[in-house]
């Protein structure tokens, strides 16, 4: 199967690498890139670093290296073209199966432009009652008035006789070549060398001519580069952009570019009517060109210069090289700037105001809502994101839909915030009104996640009512369930809202604080460590056997031949010593011999397990204890059983990943499917505890 490079192109740089890789390895952010120990050769001191920018990874311990499709191959064991779809599925990327897209396409020689000979019209002279349309002439298609950006504008109205319209200076451009056309070699190039026919022509070439083409049209149609100018546009931002107008006339592109007429048609800019009559998408209006990650033209945006028409905003077409849910308008230049605070606005113009002030790192979607793979990269290029949308009701729906998106990437490292700005203001209006500092300003204090939820649901619930307070209290349930596996921010979310709906927090929530303001910096290993001292006699019932028995896990119902050929080690329940933790494990067996000798007082039973310790856990363990028991006694908590079966589960999680690792590199099929269904009983019960929690949490 042969896929085209620049689809293999779009999906390693679309891809999800750091958390692609960061399933296999624990990555921590160095700088602008991020770091982590090599999954490949199991190393000990990190040299094993992802660059998000590029979306490589390259490790200066064994020199591996690559992208995400060589990463699903060369590490997860997956042919090329399993690598190609599964990248597909990440990224929605389609890759195509039978007819293969491609960037190139069949040039034609050119046909000889002639003037068309056009008869002067007889007057129309209205009947009685009527009146003579003068908003536009009568045989131009009329769009019907549909949502902003949509490039699927009517043309059942297209006649099918399309004369050539004239612009405002009373100039019929379609009767010949532009004037600019004519002017020497050294200028744009006209396309109209036959030489060139029998070579195949480049989307992405073609792209950068009518970009160029459009950029150019801005020196001769004044009217264009007033809009421009009104709104604030700087001659830098015109050549940073590169900004443009497409000008009236149903075939200006066609006449410009005559050889190119299949590759017009294959980025959708030129489109056929039902009559079978050619005509160019954009027409009278200013042109936004969109770039891709590499920088190179891939499509356009078409705004029209008067408010009233209708859709105010044309996308060209999806085509080979534009994939529109896949980009970020203002991305690229964003990343020449080395921009590191990211913000979503809504719209071009919102981009270029806020690049031009020097405040770099605005993106825009391309009239769709922008999606779950877009904001993960952002988050990984910075862990907080900012939402700009406007204050109205579509801003504000707009809003809440790219809140629901996110929540399946935000782990506990990654903030969203989200900034409204006052008086219905746009990003573009308010520098404008107040200036750069301003809205500086705005962005640092944009609300926070759990504040605009709060907001935007009570707006919308009757508060003083119980049963307002409870449909709240499901609607954040249910988002909040979206959140990843294991995340501490879905509690502690549920949590606050649900103080503030006048609720009473747990023994569970309080103890769950504690441990996390104690000591952010500690290994699940180590606060499993101090939870034993404070109250050992959880150890009277194992806490792995317990986990093991309720996911299932010690009756697996495995096929006759995987029995037939398994290992009794295979089999077995996992034991403290599988952890391979050698302070934990003298922790639990040091409890285990003194259960029945331990005095009642919590803070003497753990002394005297802590004298009984070998001197290196003791000396860590001895460190801690004092303030870690002072903030439990000090809050009152008396249990953490539910903290203690978190913090094993966890354990046993990364165990089996491990586990799965070492498969990979010294391959068992028999070893590596009884460890697969193991953790998959696992990661199913894990999920079905923690909705049991959130649930038990936020009753009323």
């Amino acid at each position: 199967m042969s896929i085209p490079n620049h689809i293999l192109e779009q999906l390693n740089s679309q891809a999800d690498l750091i958390s692609m890789i960061g399933r296999h390895t624990t990555l921590k952010r160095a700088g602008s890139e991020y770091k982590g120990c090599c999954p490949f050769h199991g190393e000990k001191s990190p040299s094993f670093y992802v660059n998000p920018q590029k979306n490589i990874y390259h490790c200066f311990g064994c020199s591996v290296g690559g992208n995400a499709i060589s990463f699903l191959r060369d590490y997860e064991n997956l042919t090329f073209i399993e690598a190609v779809n599964e990248l597909s599925k990440q990224t929605g990327i389609e890759v195509p199966q039978e007819e293969q897209q491609n960037v190139s396409y069949q040039r034609s020689k050119p046909k000889p432009v002639t003037k068309p000979i056009v008869k002067p019209a007889a007057p129309v002279i209205p009947s009685e009652g009527q009146s003579i349309a003068t908003s536009s002439p009568p045989d131009y298609p009329q769009y019907e008035d549909q949502y902003a950006y949509d490039d699927n504008a009517s043309d059942n109205n297209l006649p099918t006789n399309i004369p050539y319209a004239t612009d405002y200076d009373g100039t019929d451009h379609n009767s010949s070549p532009p004037a600019w056309l004519t002017d020497d070699a050294e200028s744009i190039s006209s396309n109209v060398d036959n030489a060139a026919a029998d070579k195949d022509g480049n989307l992405y070439e073609l792209l950068t001519q009518i970009q160029q083409f459009y950029q150019h049209n801005l020196t001769t149609h004044p009217h264009a580069k007033h809009y421009f100018a009104t709104r604030g546009v700087t001659e830098q931002s015109l050549e940073t952009f590169g900004l443009g107008y497409a000008p009236f006339g149903w075939q200006h592109l066609e006449h410009q570019f005559p050889q190119d007429i299949e590759g017009l048609k294959a980025l959708g800019l030129v489109r056929q009517s039902e009559s079978g009559r050619d005509y160019d998408l954009l027409r009278d209006r200013v042109i936004f060109p969109i770039r891709d990650n590499q920088g190179r033209i891939i499509g356009f945006g078409g705004r029209a210069l008067d408010d009233e028409v209708k859709p105010k905003y044309i996308n060209s077409s999806d085509s080979p090289v534009f994939h529109k849910q896949h980009v970020l308008y203002g991305y690229y230049e964003s990343r020449q700037q080395r921009a590191d605070r990211w913000l979503v606005v809504e719209g071009y113009m919102d981009v270029i105001a806020l690049y031009q002030t020097g405040i770099y790192g605005a993106v825009a979607s391309m009239g769709t809502a922008i999606n779950e793979a877009q904001i993960s990269r952002l988050l990984t290029l910075n862990p907080t994101l900012t939402l700009s949308f406007d204050g109205d009701s579509a801003g504000q729906k707009a809003a809440w839909r790219t809140l629901e998106v996110s929540l399946p990437v935000l782990g506990d490292d990654k903030e969203l915030r989200f900034l409204s700005l006052p008086n219905n203001h746009d990003p573009d209006t308010f520098i404008k009104s107040h200036g750069v500092e301003a809205m500086r300003e705005q962005i640092t204090n944009a609300m926070p996640l759990s504040q605009y939820i709060f907001a935007y649901l009570s707006e919308r619930y009757d508060l003083t009512l119980a049963e307002g307070k409870a449909k709240l209290m499901s609607q954040v349930r249910t988002l909040t369930t979206s959140l990843p596996k294991g995340s501490s921010f879905r509690y502690l979310l549920n949590n606050d809202i649900y103080q503030k709906l006048g609720g009473k927090r747990s023994q569970n929530i309080e103890a769950k604080d504690a441990l996390l303001d104690f000591d952010g910096d500690m290994t699940i290993s180590q606060q499993l460590q101090l939870c034993f001292l404070f109250q050992p006699r959880a150890l009277t019932d194992d806490p792995i056997e317990l986990i093991w028995q309720q996911a299932g896990i010690d009756g697996l119902n495995l096929p006759a031949h995987i029995k037939q050929k398994a290992s009794p080690d295979a089999l077995r329940p996992l034991a403290w010593e599988d952890l391979q933790d050698t302070a934990l494990l003298d922790v639990v067996s040091t409890i285990k011999r003194c259960l029945s000798y331990l005095p009642p007082d919590a803070n003497a039973a753990a002394h005297f397990v802590l004298s009984n310790l070998k001197p290196s856990t003791q000396e860590g363990l001895s460190r801690n204890w004092g303030s870690f028991y002072k903030t439990l006694i000090t809050r009152n908590i008396l249990s953490l059983d539910e903290q203690i079966e978190n913090l094993v589960s966890q354990l046993l999680e990364r165990n089996m990943k491990k586990k799965i690792q070492e498969l990979v590199k010294n391959p068992d099929h028999i070893k590596a499917t009884i460890v697969r269904i193991q953790a998959q009983l696992l990661s199913n019960w894990l999920r079905a505890q923690q909705a049991e929690q959130s649930a038990q949490m936020i009753s009323i």
